[in-house]
């Protein structure tokens, strides 16, 4: 027995040791990988658009005066970035035209002065050319804005034809540090399909991206 007793005392110390080796080395915890956001949100959107609307020759009865005219115009539009360049949206626009007393429209004298145009329609914009910043994102872009819409004119008494309105333009836009937020400008030259009446508008504007 006495012979037995320095082989139980190894089998003391060497077994714990043994069952440590055969156990699997702990699983190494690096750090999370860091949440990344988009520089530039990019998807539906929602702007406004605001600032004075010109007509040079107001929808009017043939050899009735036409003066120049002009107004404030806003914008309401909703869309869709399909991509980094392409954008298809609703708008719905109003403007109040201030015209002088010897406007008289369609009305065949009865009525004269300004009149207010409510447009629903869609619009197409085209990103041509983007600016890149310091850090590589393109921010700065230069873009054509074309659209289409429905006409609506009050007082009926002055004008009762609605009409088509088609404009296009260009514009700049700069996506600021904000992700959904951008502003921009442009200049849009506007037509009445059947008034055949031309104009123009400069509109700054906002854009939300969600």
């Amino acid at each position: 027995m006495k012979a037995l007793a320095p082989i139980a005392l190894c089998a003391v110390f060497v077994l714990p040791v043994a069952a440590s080796a055969q156990q699997p080395p702990p699983t190494a915890t690096g750090d999370r990988p860091a949440v990344t956001f988009d520089e530039i949100e990019r998807g539906f959107y929602f702007a406004l658009y605001g600032g004075p609307l010109f007509m040079t020759n107001p929808p009017a009865a043939e050899g009735t005066p036409r003066p120049f005219s002009s107004g404030p115009m806003a914008q309401v539009e909703m869309g869709f970035d399909l991509n980094e360049r392409v954008s298809l949206g609703l708008f719905v626009m109003g403007s109040s035209i201030r015209t002088s007393a010897e406007y008289i429209g369609e009305s065949g004298g009865k009525v004269s002065g300004d009149f207010f145009t409510l447009v629903p329609g869609a619009v197409l914009r085209a990103r041509l050319l983007g600016l890149a910043d310091s850090q590589e994102v393109k921010r700065t872009w230069f873009y054509l804005r074309a659209g289409a819409g429905y006409a609506m004119f009050s007082p009926k008494s002055l004008l009762p034809d609605s009409d088509i309105l088609v404009f296009a333009g260009p514009g700049v836009e700069y996506y600021t540090r904000l992700r959904h937020f951008s502003v921009g400008v442009e200049v849009t030259g506007n037509y009445l399909v059947s008034g055949g009446s031309f104009g123009f508008a400069v509109a700054p504007n906002i854009r939300y991206a969600f």
